[in-house]
Parts: C-alpha cells; sequence; structure tokens
C-alpha cells in the first residue's frame, strides 16, 4: 500500500496521480491522508523516481470534474478521485457520468460543492466597521462556515458585488481579503480575522430584525421547504437566525392561521361611515 498526503491542494494530488498512472499503480494500492495516518500505511517497496512508461489521454472535461469534486469534504476525497481517474485513463468514460456508481458520487459531491458556493453568496451577511477604522483593516467583514473547501474560488462572486470597497471574510478553516484591487486567500485563516469578523457589532441589527420580524408570513411557512434553502446550521452566523425559531414556533400554535389577520387587527385606522340614501 502507497499512502500519500497531498495537503488537501488539487494541484499536489493531480501530480501524484500522475506518477501513480504512470506507474500502473492500481487504485486498491494506494491511499490518501494525513501525515500521521499516512505513517501507518507507508510501503517498505521503493518508490521510483520519475514518470512511468504509461501514457494516457485525459479529458480535459474531466479535470474539470475532478478539481471541483476535489472542494468536497468526506470520506474517500481524493482515492475516488483517483479511481475515476484510473477507470477513464483504461477507457471507461462511464466512471464520469451520473449512470455509473462511481460517477454517480462523482456527480453528487459536485453538485453539493455547488450548492455550498450558493450558500456562501446567498448567506454570507457583511458588516460595517465603524468609520475612521484603520485604514490597513477591510471596511466590511463577514464569517462564514462552510461545509467544503469553496471560499477561495466562490467569494470572486464578491468582487463585482462590493466595487472597490476592502472586504474580508473568515472561516474557521482559512480566509479571504479583498483589498480593493486583488483578491488573497489564506489556507489558515490569521486569528486576528478570526476574531474580527466574529466580534464586530453591526449597528443596524436592531433595524434588520424588526424588518424581518414584519416580513415574515406564518400562514406561508413550510418548515421543510425553509431548511431546504435555509439550512439550520446558518442559522446561528445570521443576524435573524435567533428569530427563526421563535417565529416557526409561534407560526405551528395558531399564528399559521390567523398571524397576519390578528397582527393586522391590532392596528389603528380609520372608520369608514356607510353612504346615507
Amino acid at each position: 500500500m502507497i499512502s500519500l498526503e497531498c495537503d488537501n491542494l488539487f494541484a499536489t494530488w493531480r501530480d501524484q496521480a500522475r506518477w501513480l498512472l504512470s506507474h500502473q499503480v492500481d487504485p486498491s494500492q494506494v491511499s490518501w491522508g494525513e501525515a500521521e495516518v499516512a505513517d501507518l500505511f507507508a510501503t517498505d517497496e521503493p518508490i521510483p523516481e520519475g514518470l512511468g512508461p504509461f501514457q494516457a489521454r485525459i479529458p480535459k472535461a474531466l479535470l474539470e470534474l475532478l478539481e471541483s469534486a476535489a472542494c468536497y469534504h468526506g470520506d474517500q476525497r481524493w482515492s475516488l478521485l483517483y479511481e475515476v481517474l484510473w477507470r477513464v485513463s483504461h477507457g471507461d468514460r462511464t466512471a464520469m457520468l451520473a449512470g455509473d456508481k462511481l460517477g454517480s458520487e462523482l456527480q453528487r459531491r459536485i453538485k453539493q460543492v455547488s450548492r455550498e458556493a450558493h450558500h456562501l453568496h446567498a448567506f454570507v451577511r457583511f458588516i460595517a466597521l465603524p468609520a475612521g477604522a484603520r485604514p490597513e483593516l477591510p471596511e466590511y467583514v463577514a464569517w462564514h462556515e462552510p461545509a467544503h473547501d469553496i471560499l477561495k474560488s466562490a467569494s470572486q462572486h464578491f468582487i463585482g458585488r462590493m466595487g472597490r470597497h476592502r472586504w474580508m471574510i473568515a472561516t474557521p478553516l482559512d480566509g479571504v481579503y479583498y483589498d480593493g484591487e486583488q483578491l488573497i486567500h489564506q489556507r489558515e485563516c490569521p486569528e486576528a480575522w478570526r476574531q474580527l469578523a466574529q466580534n464586530v457589532e453591526d449597528p443596524h441589527s436592531a433595524m434588520w430584525l424588526t424588518y424581518y420580524s414584519h416580513i415574515f408570513n406564518p400562514a406561508r411557512l413550510n418548515p421543510k421547504v425553509m431548511e431546504g434553502h435555509l439550512p439550520s446550521r446558518f442559522w446561528k452566523n445570521l443576524p435573524e437566525g435567533k428569530l427563526i425559531p421563535g417565529l416557526i414556533s409561534e407560526a405551528r400554535t395558531g399564528k399559521q392561521k390567523d398571524g397576519q389577520a390578528t397582527l393586522i387587527g391590532t392596528k389603528p385606522g380609520k372608520k369608514i361611515l356607510s353612504g346615507q340614501g
């Protein structure tokens, strides 16, 4: 068994996979893991240097699929990619397709990564730092907890949306900072970034919570659909997140039927006199 560690970098894995493929190393004979785990499975056999004699033409489309799937966090993260690569390089392109068992898992991971990128775009809440903050600090900061490695690529979306403003997104693993000209990605998020993003106070939070609570429509609540569009794991990092459980509870205990009518009925209004004939 050959055990490798690619530091969760696709470029490193690609070079390793190219070497393995050139020496015709079967997927069952190789494993990727953390460095400590890798030592447990290290082979006693000498590993030849340089590329081997086998050459395969790999479709560009496959490399794009593998790079996207490489962002997925889960078991067999890198081994599955090599198994797909192995089969396609030996003429079996069904390994790329959803109709194949292996291809189905590949496509599922790609879909999950794409969905996580959408969640970043939808649920990041930038908070403005106080006016007059130090010029080396970003103007807007946000904290997000993605399930997969999508921050570096998906955060490109905000460059056009935020103009030339300086902004930063910190996560438990990595972070990005846009200085107005270029996007800087840190694979290990600096502790200062984490502290800044998690502890900044939003001066407009009260106004936003009032607005959100008033536009929430209990009559249209479908918790299952809501969870599909707004997974509960994001609630804790959204300003309105602390309101959602209570609003759902109120809807289930009566307001789903009469919440809006009752609210409207309590508001003052003008009396309309009936016409006299």
